[in-house]
């Protein structure tokens, strides 16, 4: 007698959506990083109970027409990747095909989509990962995607879930990356009818640290001369003396515009910042990278927030992150 059997496929889909839909927050990501990589220049959020009841995403890209919106609830569809040696060389924030079909198989989904110059856009309707409707929208150009109900039929997972006040703060958190990361992008985030911020496209990504954190934090922050080499692009802001957390909520680190977490660039700020850092504190740094695609793999997380790079200590040292921390304070790094 068999004791392996396969899944069924709405089993299997939800335990795959396990690992990209962890919270409100991860669908917020994941359709925030789909708009960026559809062009958008603006994108609306809004929530209601920590985004438990409703996510909604709106945003102003390339849309798409309706096979293409059909297709992009499947599994591992995408437009992003072609073949395996893609995935060696990855340019956008997205490129798996899962976010949709994930978040589609644990919510009420509603999908609407319409293309620049169609005369009409696509609405699609799925509940629990089953298709319930397709038919003609009549939204402006763009996508919206609405989430309602996350985890309805995974009450395991819902109950997992923190207080809606600590989601709607996991949610703002993940905007405020997504704006920093992407400052030429307009973002607002509308919590229970009530808007907490609404954030016009910055010039700069000084104006967008000061339209998120205000005047005063950023006249405390020293700007990371923009270092290159062959390889590698460093820059952004790191903080003065004096300036630090007990967390690293705002120990932001971007690669290639995407929010990361790493323990190798991590390791490159504090050498950096020496003795100047008090035990148990941590630096408030806005800090950039860019490098060939091809020598970062961000293909190793199941939500992508950690990258391996090809050459690490070239990333850390060599080309510059631990110099670029020291540059602004030479000689004598932020001695009081």
């Amino acid at each position: 007698m068999s004791r392996i059997r396969l899944l069924p496929e709405t089993v299997a889909s939800q335990v795959a959506a396990g690992e990209v839909v962890e919270r409100p927050a991860s669908v917020v990501k994941e359709l925030i990083e789909n708009s960026i990589d559809a062009d958008a220049r603006k994108i609306d959020v809004i929530i209601r109970r920590g985004g438990i009841s409703l996510v909604r995403v709106i945003d102003d890209g390339c849309g798409m027409d309706r096979d293409d919106a059909l297709l992009s609830l499947e599994r591992h569809a995408t437009s992003k990747i072609r073949s395996a040696a893609d995935l060696q060389a990855v340019a956008t924030l997205g490129f798996r095909g899962e976010a949709l079909p994930s978040i589609a198989s644990v919510s009420r989904f509603r999908l609407s989509t319409r293309e620049t110059d169609a005369v009409a856009g696509t609405e699609i309707i799925v509940n629990g990962g089953k298709l319930e409707t397709v038919r003609d929208g009549g939204e402006a150009p763009g996508t919206q995607v609405e989430v309602r109900s996350l985890f309805h039929n995974l009450p395991a997972r819902r109950k997992f879930l923190r207080s809606e006040n600590t989601e709607s703060r996991n949610i703002e958190h993940q905007i405020h990356l997504q704006a920093i990361g992407h400052p030429q992008i307009g973002f607002s985030l509308m919590r229970d009818d009530r808007i907490l911020f609404q954030l016009p496209p910055a010039a700069t990504l000084s104006d967008r640290i000061r339209d998120l954190y205000g005047v005063e934090l950023l006249q405390r922050l020293a700007e990371v001369i923009d270092v290159a080499s062959p390889s590698i692009r460093v820059y952004g802001f790191i903080g003065q003396a004096g300036l630090s957390r007990q967390t690293r909520t705002q120990q932001l680190v971007f690669v290639n515009g995407r929010a990361i977490e790493s323990s190798l660039i991590i390791a490159g700020i504090r050498e950096g910042y020496h003795t100047a850092l008090m035990k148990g504190q941590y630096p408030v740094t806005f800090l950039f990278l860019e490098l060939d695609p091809a020598a970062v793999d961000v293909n190793v997380h199941p939500a992508k927030r950690e990258v391996r790079f090809r050459d690490p200590n070239g990333v850390r040292r060599k080309n510059f992150v631990h110099p670029a921390v020291r540059r602004p304070f030479p000689g004598k790094l932020f001695l009081t």
